[in-house]
């Protein structure tokens, strides 16, 4: 959700607009008293700011955001040329301005490279098994320290064997997991994927096991 605090009707219903046709869901406020008493029922995921509001202006809502802890990412929109305010406002911690007037294509771009450099960075888990490691968050396998180039498949087997070793999963499970229940084919496509993971993991291939009338499962440290 995105609060767009405006108070110029006709600007606030065509940003609500356009972020709603960007593919956002987005939220207007005239006023700072009915955003505030609209930010302690829920958090939104940005805040598109106006300076000049009436009551209580802008800067003064940032810096109440900011001296109330709130990290959520906020938009700053100016008017063209103060360069007072853009400064001020960046200094409170606003994440980026928008002078006016100012296009709605940029106003959507702006939000968008707002939300990436917010979105918190995936926590990189390592996974090693028999000399084989594997880094979920860079998607990555190596095998004694050398990289180990897998198919998607290749890698999604992998790693749900490596997440649960010991145990035993028959290919109508490693069908549904991987393929997705829709997936109409035969469940000898398993057999052939874990053959190729096997041959790419060399001599570390073997601690994937065959069990026999199961399915298949990696072996278990001892």
């Amino acid at each position: 959700m995105i609060f767009c605090v405006e108070d110029d009707n006709g600007i606030r219903d065509l940003m609500i607009y356009t972020l709603n046709s960007a593919g956002f869901e987005a939220r207007g406020f005239s006023d700072g008293v009915a955003f505030l008493a609209a930010l302690r029922e829920n958090a939104p995921e940005l805040v598109l700011l106006d300076i000049m509001l009436p009551g209580e202006d802008g800067i003064s809502i940032l810096k109440k955001l900011r001296s109330d802890g709130s990290k959520v990412p906020v938009i700053m929109a100016t008017a063209k040329g103060t360069e007072y305010d853009k400064v001020i406002g960046l200094d409170l911690g606003a994440d980026d301005y928008l002078a006016k007037p100012f296009g709605m294509m940029e106003m959507v771009s702006r939000v968008k490279a707002v939300l990436r450099r917010a979105a918190p960075v995936p926590q990189s888990e390592v996974l090693s098994h028999h000399g084989i490691q594997m880094d979920t968050a860079q998607h990555m396998v190596t095998m004694d320290g050398t990289p180990v180039e897998l198919t998607f498949k290749e890698y999604e087997l992998l790693r749900i064997f490596m997440e649960n070793p010991g145990r035993v999963f028959t290919r109508d499970q490693l069908l549904a997991n991987i393929w997705g229940d829709a997936y109409a084919g035969e469940t000898r496509t398993v057999d052939v994927h874990i053959g190729t993971l096997r041959t790419k993991l060399g001599r570390c291939g073997a601690c994937i096991e065959t069990v026999r009338g199961v399915g298949y499962r990696l072996r278990a440290k001892t």
